[in-house]
C-alpha cells in the first residue's frame, strides 16, 4: 500500500515499476545492473477520488501523457531500491498537489493611484520618444 493521506491509499497493483539501465554515476555498475526505475501510474484506472483524478489530468506536467498515464523516471541513485523509493515519493507529491483545491480568483479593478501611475508612465515614454525625432531646420 502507498499512503498518500489518511483517507487516500493506492494499492500496489495500481503502480507499475519497471527496472532499466541507468546513466550517470555508478561506473561499471550502471552498465551491468538495472538500477533505474520507470514508474507508471494510470490515473483513469486508479482508485483515486474523481475530483483528484480531474485535477491530475488537468495539470500541465510533461510526466502525464495524453492517455492519462503518469511516467516517472528515477535514475539518480545507484541502488534500485532507493530509485524505487524516489519514484514513489515523486508520485505521492504529485497526488498531494492535486488534493488541494485551487482558490478561486476574485477579479478586482486597479485602484485610482495605479491607473494614474500607468498613464503618467505612458505620457513620459511618449515624451522620450518625441525627443528622439529629428529636428526640422526652419
Amino acid at each position: 500500500m502507498i499512503y498518500i493521506s489518511p483517507e487516500i491509499r493506492l494499492a500496489d497493483h495500481e503502480v507499475d515499476y519497471q527496472a532499466t539501465h541507468a546513466h550517470g554515476p555508478g561506473g561499471q555498475n550502471v552498465n551491468k545492473v538495472n538500477s533505474a526505475i520507470h514508474l507508471r501510474f494510470d490515473i483513469n484506472k486508479s482508485s483515486l477520488p474523481r475530483e483528484v483524478k480531474q485535477r491530475l489530468l488537468g495539470m500541465h506536467d510533461h510526466r502525464i501523457s495524453k492517455e492519462g498515464i503518469i511516467v516517472i523516471k528515477a535514475r539518480e541513485e545507484r541502488s534500485q531500491v532507493r530509485n524505487r523509493e524516489e519514484a514513489t515519493h515523486r508520485l505521492k507529491l504529485m497526488i498531494r498537489n492535486a488534493l488541494t483545491v485551487p482558490r478561486k480568483r476574485v477579479p478586482t479593478r486597479p485602484g485610482k493611484n495605479a491607473v494614474r501611475k500607468r498613464l503618467d508612465k505612458k505620457v513620459h515614454r511618449g515624451r522620450v520618444k518625441q525627443l528622439r525625432k529629428s529636428v526640422n531646420p526652419e
